[in-house]
């Protein structure tokens, strides 16, 4: 008797263990790894893959020419050596623009090449009419390019901009973008069948974060870099920690 107990203790410690490993958040780097490079830069992505992200956030915008360009502003004017909205730039004169430490606002497909499918990738839609050209660029890299549709995920404030890009694309993974209290992003969330949303962390304590999981909702949460803020979400079974700081939320 007393073996057949101590076996079914020892049981009860894996699978309890088990669990916790399961429960252990996805590190997501936030425009790459912006605590350690300039943010949504090429150097910030490589900074964030060292550092053994499971996943990065980056931001988009359309501009006048129709590239799809990584940036978070919708000015360039706190990053670059330059002003004016982005969206209004074109091409050749927006890869005149530097960057503080000297980089350049890439393209989408640059960013994608450095990442190679290593990770997940997080897109942002910051601007207005990014969803098809993003849909464009993400098809080529799974069909041509060995990516995997398990490593993309849209996420968007623009909760109609989520809506075109689901309208072009039945498949993708959505991740509904919300400041506010995040109950109030299910609806939206179902109706788009996402599969996460990604409140600010401030906004989240045990009850919401039960009620959002019991709606077969992942919860994706930013921008967490406080030590004991990352441990609180952890405390909360949050499925993923954006950070700008990925080393911290090991």
């Amino acid at each position: 008797m007393k073996t057949y107990i101590l076996w079914a203790c020892m049981a009860m410690l894996f699978f309890n263990s088990c669990g916790m490993m399961r429960s252990e958040p996805l590190v997501i780097g936030h425009r790459g790894a912006m605590g350690h490079e300039t943010e949504n830069t090429l150097a910030s992505i490589q900074k964030a893959m060292d550092l053994g992200v499971d996943m990065i956030e980056i931001d988009v915008f359309k501009i006048r020419s129709g590239e799809i360009v990584v940036f978070h502003d919708d000015k360039v004017d706190r990053l670059a050596d330059g002003t004016g909205n982005i969206e209004e730039y074109n091409i050749l004169d927006l890869k005149q623009l530097t960057l503080e430490g000297g980089h350049k606002i890439s393209e989408l497909q640059s960013v994608l090449e450095v990442i190679n499918n290593q990770v997940a990738l997080n897109i942002e839609l910051k601007g207005a009419g990014t969803a098809d050209r993003v849909n464009f660029i993400i098809n080529d890299h799974i069909n041509n390019k060995g990516w995997s549709s398990e490593n993309f995920i849209i996420s968007s404030f623009k909760w109609n901009e989520l809506r075109a890009m689901r309208s072009i694309n039945k498949d993708i993974q959505i991740a509904v973008l919300t400041e506010e209290d995040p109950l109030e992003a299910i609806q939206v969330a179902k109706e788009l069948d996402a599969v996460a949303i990604n409140p600010y962390f401030k906004t989240l304590h045990q009850e919401n974060v039960d009620k959002i999981h019991g709606e077969g909702l992942k919860i994706y949460t930013w921008t967490v870099n406080e030590p004991q803020d990352i441990q609180q979400m952890k405390a909360f079974g949050v499925d993923g920690i954006i950070t700008n700081y990925p080393e911290r939320a090991h």
